[in-house]
């Protein structure tokens, strides 16, 4: 059967995961449990939610009698190390745009790594439905990119789709807006090539992202570049430091729609999955036993951001999670250090385990899925790692861009002034406005939240790494301190209505509280410890406002995001599957105090 290898790109939420659904219905491939599904390829339950995708997966479809293989990429740049990995078993890309957004972010980064890779783009400008859709405009960015990034003979002649994902149709004019998604099938087996790999040759298959099953233990899936592998067949295991072991596949999968199916041989060509292999890693390369000719290794990028993962020690403890004690805490993180390589592990200095990712979002996704799962643990607050570079100590930087109401643009520019940002570039268009940065990796902890209280939740932050640069000035994230908990019990609305002058409380009445918990930020720039379980005093005289109820303002909710960019480096975040409680390090005031007196001596 005839091949095509296709990886879909894209930004954020510009409907590339709808679009295979479309590609899925269109083909047949979807069983009848399957055909009123949305979103099919966002299997994970956080990546419905939130609408993005975060794990790189593959499918298969048939059209034509034409085996596709469909590998769906993340669109955030905190998930690029899945990113650079699957686009090693693409031999053709579809760029899917959005089309009023037009280039992004993402899609610049993404597609980067696509012509670093030599793959060939269908251009997909998806969200034809939309009534402000600037399809030539986008064209026109388009073009500018490739330009930019140096693809002179695509960015001369590339094939285009409109499309609307939504609506269920493809189509290769601009103003024909009806029909289904045959087009766009038609269009893939048209402008890509059946990949030219000897089966004939000796084997040679690179694993290039990993999976885990309770049942087999770790997957291995990649592209066959040379020969046929054979469910049983002994080879010989390359990893990427060179090392040699022999191995036996137990475990042969290909794919058909979005299972896995068990075959006996999958030839050059083809993605196939392994398993039965122990310590497979990624960039390993399975060889004939004979005529052993490993790939190139494949690298992955350095990540910027590390937190501290411990065990809870909260008087809480042990109360809400199921999975509570290091070793059930340690387990976990290696496993998903496994499958994510762009995830890194290592011991902490106070018994706790380091992890680095690439940015707070894609730590904060391992730490939602691991409390959805039943842990329980404490992290600290992210710090960006740096390097040294010719003698010099260097730290991230960002290309970061804020679509946002033109009217809070000034408040905008002023606050990444304090978290030393260089304007590049400014767009506006009609009420909405565009603001293009460079800035370290560290001024934007923290600043998500604040553009969205800058901007009256109409702001998008997006980012992507644009390299190192020697370290700046340390930059102040949180200029309010916070209002602890001196004393253990349940907030009270007494207590909180007679505090209410001192800030704004993270928590509502009738919450359980515990000495050291932050419950609320201070209207000024110290911490202050305050009593937010005090009840009113009960006395034997009726009152005529005996129904009273204290009437106090809501409090502010924050998201597990929003926590771990508002944490400092004295605080930490407990999270159980039921509950975030932001707390100090050291719960006892008169410790707190005697830390930062010791603190202070020595800066003295």
């Amino acid at each position: 059967m005839q091949l095509r290898n296709i990886a879909i790109i894209a930004h954020v939420d510009h409907g590339k995961t709808t679009l295979v659904d479309g590609l899925f219905k269109q083909a047949g491939t979807l069983n009848r449990g399957q055909e009123d599904s949305d979103r099919l390829m966002d299997s994970n339950d956080i990546e419905r939610e939130r609408g993005i995708t975060i794990l790189s997966k593959n499918a298969a479809l048939t059209w034509n009698g034409v085996r596709v293989n469909l590998v769906d990429t993340p669109g955030h740049a905190d998930f690029g190390g899945q990113v650079e990995r699957v686009l090693s078993m693409a031999d053709g890309v579809l760029l899917v745009v959005d089309a009023f957004e037009g280039v992004m972010p993402q899609t610049r980064f993404v597609l980067q790594k696509a012509f670093e890779n030599k793959l060939r783009p269908l251009v997909v400008v998806n969200k034809m439905d939309r009534q402000d859709a600037r399809a030539d405009a986008v064209l026109g960015e388009v073009f500018d990119l490739f330009v930019e990034l140096g693809a002179e003979e695509m960015a001369l002649d590339f094939p285009v789709v409109y499309a609307s994902a939504r609506d269920g149709w493809a189509s290769l004019e601009e103003d024909v807006r009806e029909g289904d998604m045959a087009p766009m099938l038609d269009a893939i087996l048209e402008n890509f090539e059946a990949p030219t790999l000897d089966s004939s040759g000796p084997l040679q298959y690179q694993i290039a992202t990993l999976d885990w099953d309770d049942y087999v233990g770790r997957i291995g899936i990649g592209r066959i570049t040379s020969g046929v592998l054979k469910a049983g067949d002994e080879i010989m295991l390359v990893a990427n430091d060179g090392k040699r072991k022999r191995g036996r596949v137990k475990e042969l999968y290909h794919f058909a729609g979005m299972e896995r199916e068990k075959t006996d041989k999958v030839e050059a060509g083809d993605i196939a999955c392994i398993a039965g292999i122990d310590g497979l890693g990624l960039g390993d390369t399975l060889c004939d036993m004979v005529d052993v000719k490993p790939l190139p290794p494949i690298t992955v990028e350095d990540p910027t951001i590390e937190m501290e993962f411990m065990v809870n020690d909260s008087p809480f403890a042990g109360k809400e999670g199921t999975y509570v004690t290091s070793r059930q805490v340690q387990e976990r993180i290696e496993r998903a250090s496994v499958i994510d390589p762009a995830l890194r592990v290592r011991i902490g200095p106070s018994g706790g385990y380091l992890v680095a990712g690439r940015g707070v979002l894609h730590l904060g996704i391992l730490i939602e899925n691991m409390r959805r799962e039943g842990y329980e643990f404490a992290v600290g607050s992210p710090r960006v790692l740096l390097k040294e570079i010719d003698g010099k100590v260097h730290e991230p930087f960002e290309d970061a861009r804020v679509d946002l109401p033109e009217e809070t643009m000034g408040k905008v520019i002023e606050f990444f002034g304090r978290r030393g940002a260089e304007i590049t570039d400014m767009t506006r268009e009609g009420s909405r406005a565009s603001l293009f940065l460079k800035l370290p990796t560290a001024g934007l902890i923290g600043a998500r939240t604040q553009i969205l209280t800058l901007t009256r939740g109409e702001g998008i932050l997006t980012s992507m790494l644009a390299g190192y640069g020697p370290k700046g000035d340390d930059i102040e994230t949180r200029h309010n301190g916070v209002l602890v908990s001196s004393d253990t019990g349940q907030s009270t609305a007494y207590s909180l209505a007679a505090l209410e002058d001192r800030g704004v409380f993270f928590v509502r009445p009738g919450v359980p509280i515990y000495e050291g918990m932050v419950v609320g930020e201070n209207n000024k720039d110290n911490d202050i410890a305050i009593n937010v379980v005090r009840a009113k005093k009960m006395t034997n005289i009726r009152s005529a406002n005996k129904d009273f109820t204290e009437k106090i303002r809501a409090p502010r909710e924050m998201s597990l995001e929003q926590f771990l960019e508002y944490l400092d480096t004295d605080e930490l975040l407990e999270i159980t599957p039921t509950s975030l409680r932001l707390r100090k390090r050291q719960l006892r005031e008169k410790m707190r105090l005697r830390s930062l007196k010791a603190t202070e001596t020595v800066k003295g």
